[in-house]
């Protein structure tokens, strides 16, 4: 796997490492302030506005108040709390 540490420029965030492994990236903060571990997941999709319309359908509500977010990105949870990043694909 490859292993590299990117700049970050986020009040929560105090580092952060990109972990690749074939399509798939698991990014690694250091969060100074968390007396535990959490897994974050991120939902990529082709149409942010799309998504989260159909999610709010089915009853999944965005909580945004977790951390700033850039524009056009969401917060969400599952059922048991576990926290998933909803941002838009980036097109190849």
């Amino acid at each position: 796997m490859e292993v590299e540490e990117k700049p970050i420029d986020n009040p929560t965030v105090s580092r952060t490492h990109e972990v690749k492994f074939g399509n798939n990236i698991i990014w690694l903060d250091c969060v100074d302030n968390y007396s535990h571990s959490e897994t974050w997941l991120q939902l990529t999709v082709p149409d942010v506005e799309d998504a989260t319309n159909y999610l709010q359908s089915k009853g999944v509500e965005t909580c945004d108040e977790l951390e700033e977010l850039p524009e056009n990105m969401h917060w969400i949870t599952d059922p048991v709390g576990t926290v998933f990043n909803l941002q838009k694909r980036n097109e190849k």
